[in-house]
């Protein structure tokens, strides 16, 4: 019995002996991504926008109403672009050459191509250029600067009011960080105004298009005020290289006064995106500093995530009088810029055109899908048929039975009334007119 006992002992201390393998170890749980630091700048108003989807990355007093200076003149190429061509001659005025501000020293009487004004003023950004613009196309800078609202509203830069072409001091002439946005980022969908502003520096032959005597009187001025002015470099310092150059800076143009500070509506490319950082206000060299930081919370912040493509089915929707029920897809791309490493989520709904009813062409917008993050809406994709919907063949019979019946009952009513003329045609008549029984 007790060798039986001790067997049984001796059996579970070697069970209790053998190794267990510890629990193996787990992951460390995935922590969602820290967004970027938001960027310090010293500018009063700052955004930084992506240029392709319009969305707003970063925004400080984006809203508040604010002097432009020289940024106004991305709106005054944009409309010259717009309602002129390159090759046109323009002749300078005596007012256009006396304004004030920085100027290229253009003369009265002196013609040019607006092509070549378009640099001028760009890239110098020559005051008596923008003069001359805007009396060329619109006759006088006040009436040009109509042209300039009328477009900035088309664009929806809505807290937007220009009084002048070059953005000289006025109370009344005025923007905002946003509205600059979207202003800088329709201009830059024009190639040639993309291609201004991209340039850093370009020489222009002024004395071709010169009369001689007007090349006469410029000889004069040149032995007192030194040669004419014919190469012109950019203000952009962010375009040229060196120690405030930004990689990838495309645009797009700088602006000061001394009641608007330093300001820039600046433009960069890299890895085939695009990002807007408009400046307002700044001081100093901090003008690029700024510049600097925005573009780069911009690339560097956020990635872009495509959340719909083309052809995506979403729904399918009953139609009046339908055949069968209209198959819904999108029509378009939709991306959103999260930030870096975050996992993208947006929300989705329908919103569908009313009384909607057969016949429908394939192609046929029938509504929207609206897009959300966070239940802000993001964007809208257009929504259309798949195929053509025709009407359903019982109500087409309907109609064609219903049609048939009316034509039926007018025709009946029209051999029932010709009987009665008939009848009272044929009976007597008395002294008084009626008809006799």
């Amino acid at each position: 019995m007790l060798r039986k006992i001790a067997v049984i002992l001796t059996i579970m201390i070697l069970i209790c002996s053998i190794a267990v393998p510890a629990p193996a170890a787990q992951p460390a749980a995935q922590l969602p991504a820290q967004p970027a630091a938001e960027p310090v700048t010293t500018a009063v108003a700052a955004l930084v926008m992506d240029a392709e989807n319009g969305q707003v990355l970063y925004s400080k007093e984006a809203d508040q109403k604010m002097y432009p200076a020289s940024t106004t003149k991305i709106m005054t190429a944009l409309v010259a672009l717009e309602n002129s061509s390159l090759d046109e001659m323009v002749a300078v005025s005596p007012t256009a050459a006396a304004v004030d501000g920085s100027r290229v020293g253009l003369q009265p009487g002196e013609k040019l191509p607006m092509e070549d004004l378009l640099y001028m003023l760009m890239l110098t950004s020559a005051n008596d250029s923008a003069e001359a613009i805007a009396e060329h196309i619109s006759g006088s800078a006040q009436q040009f600067a109509q042209l300039m609202n009328r477009r900035a509203a088309e664009i929806g830069a809505r807290n937007t009011h220009f009084t002048n072409p070059h953005g000289l001091q006025d109370p009344a002439h005025y923007t905002t960080a946003r509205d600059l946005a979207l202003i800088g980022r329709e201009a830059m969908k024009n190639a040639t105004f993309r291609r201004i502003v991209g340039t850093v520096n370009i020489k222009l032959d002024r004395k071709k298009y010169m009369s001689p005597a007007l090349l006469q009187s410029v000889a004069q001025l040149e032995q007192i005020h030194g040669p004419l002015q014919q190469d012109f470099y950019t203000h952009n310092k962010l375009l040229t290289g060196g120690y405030y150059g930004y990689q990838g800076a495309i645009g797009i143009k700088t602006g000061y006064t001394v009641d608007a500070g330093q300001c820039i509506v600046a433009m960069a490319r890299r890895n085939g995106r695009e990002m807007i950082a408009v400046v307002l206000n700044s001081q100093g060299a901090a003008l690029w500093s700024d510049a600097a930081a925005l573009l780069d919370y911009g690339f560097q912040g956020f990635s872009p995530a495509e959340v719909i493509a083309p052809r995506q089915m979403i729904t399918d929707v009953p139609v009046k009088d339908g055949a069968a029920k209209a198959v819904l897809e999108t029509n378009d791309y939709f991306y959103y810029d999260f930030p870096a490493g975050a996992t993208p989520a947006v929300s989705r709904r329908v919103e569908l055109d009313k009384n909607i009813k057969a016949p429908l062409e394939a192609g046929k917008q029938l509504g929207e899908l609206v897009l959300e993050v966070q239940g802000r809406e993001v964007g809208r994709v257009p929504l259309v048929t798949v195929n053509a919907v025709s009407r359903s063949v019982t109500t087409y019979l309907w109609l064609r039975v219903a049609g048939g019946a009316v034509v039926a009952l007018l025709l009946l009513w029209w051999l029932c009334a010709a009987r009665r003329r008939q009848r009272r045609s044929g009976r007597a008549k008395d002294k008084r007119g009626y008809y006799l029984k």
